[in-house]
């Protein structure tokens, strides 16, 4: 019998159509039932308060853009805690135009404003092809990356600008100089660079570039553009006039950006640089979103690559949590970069780990290797190939190796 009034309306459903609702999975944790919490999220994070009713709420509102609870309603009576899987009305939402940003606010909202709901994790999205189709994927992703540099079937080799700020473009061109000629494939600018006074990008994109693109190998070079909108994609566009060939952004520009930047459709790639994520993604919060989703929406949003994580540096990720994270990235063909204490002697064993698609992105131990810039970047192509010279050896010298 078709319900007559809001009441009646079904919210804790066996199933609901996949083609119709994105599902994002959590873990809750109430201070009274699991049932109190998934209800309040359901309904305060779609038609209104989750617990009061009104006369502009009818029966056909509730069931087209009411959120569904998939689940059994009477189980979750007797539990304070457990996993809950949310179904959100995909009508609720202009997917062209509202993005990344406005799906985090649903996903990530109001409930966290409810005293009842003392904790919500973000375990996992499912979207439907009506969703999905909005958004574009990479421009080169792991395939046009690995052909644009004439690298396979073995890590790419990254090189990260050091010091991040403080040098003038003179320098930066020098250094850029002695790591191409350590052989990396990948140059970043940390995030600390963007637009500062003594080295502004107008003036070091142009001489970076001059010198890149008289190589006779092709090198992507990531200028940091971080900043507000609509700055930052006034700057992708300028970094792209001035023959640069790649831009980083770090997230605290922004999560929808990426999407945004992808949709500009230059030629150009783009690095996630997740440098403070984990005041979102930190497991131990009571309130987060796990960095595998992070993963997901990034690859959804058209990222090239992404600092993924690290195993065995000064930050040194749970193997079987970067495995996945890493299996998530490849199925957007997204390149991950493993970074934060990479150095020589760890190439090889996250090798045998993770295997060969992903970039050793390395900072510290290209500059701080004993024979100065040239060498250190030397030192990793070396480990990466195998054919280990003196650079190497000073290097693991100084850092030692792991099997």
């Amino acid at each position: 019998m078709a319900p007559k009034t809001v009441d009646e309306v079904p919210i804790f459903r066996p199933s609901v159509d996949t083609t119709t609702h994105f599902l994002c999975t959590y873990w809750l944790r109430s201070a009274t039932t699991l049932r109190d919490a998934a209800w309040n999220l359901a309904i305060g994070q779609s038609v209104g308060n989750p617990n009061v009713r009104n006369k502009w709420e009818t029966v056909e509102l509730f069931e087209n853009h009411s959120c569904k609870v998939v689940g059994d309603e009477e189980e979750m009576r007797g539990m304070t805690e457990g996993e809950v899987v949310i179904a959100f009305p995909t009508a609720n939402t202009d997917w062209a135009g509202d993005g990344v940003s406005q799906l985090l606010c649903q996903i990530m909202g109001g409930q966290l404003d409810i005293d009842l709901v003392t904790g919500c994790h973000v375990r996992a999205l499912q979207f439907p092809e009506c969703v999905t189709k909005h958004f574009p994927g990479p421009k080169f992703g792991i395939e046009g990356i690995r052909d644009f540099v004439g690298v396979h079937d073995k890590p790419l080799l990254g090189g990260i600008v050091k010091p991040k700020v403080g040098i003038s473009k003179e320098v930066l061109v020098e250094m850029v100089k002695e790591l191409c000629e350590g052989g990396v494939n990948f140059i970043k600018e940390d995030e600390i660079m963007a637009n500062p006074p003594c080295c502004p990008i107008e003036e070091r994109v142009p001489l970076v570039m001059e010198y890149i693109n008289s190589l006779p190998r092709k090198v992507v070079y990531c200028v940091c553009i971080n900043g507000d909108h609509p700055t930052i994609l006034e700057r992708v566009k300028r970094v792209y006039e001035l023959g640069g060939n790649g831009v980083h952004i770090n997230f605290w520009s922004g999560l929808g950006v990426y999407r945004a930047v992808r949709q500009l459709d230059l030629p150009i790639f783009m690095h996630f640089q997740k440098s403070g994520d984990k005041i979102l993604t930190k497991k131990d919060h009571a309130f987060h979103i796990e960095w595998n989703v992070m993963c997901q929406l990034a690859g959804m949003s058209g990222v090239d690559f992404i600092h993924a994580g690290m195993w065995g540096g000064y930050s040194n990720d749970e193997e079987s949590e970067l495995r996945a994270d890493l299996n998530m990235l490849h199925k957007y063909r997204v390149m991950p970069a493993l970074s934060c204490g990479m150095h020589p002697g760890l190439v090889q064993a996250i090798v045998k780990r993770f295997g060969t698609d992903f970039m050793a992105n390395t900072g510290g131990a290209i500059h701080g290797h004993p024979q100065g810039t040239t060498a250190g970047a030397t030192a990793m192509s070396q480990a990466i190939n195998g054919n280990h010279g003196k650079e190497y050896e000073a290097a693991i010298a100084k850092w030692g190796i792991i099997h």
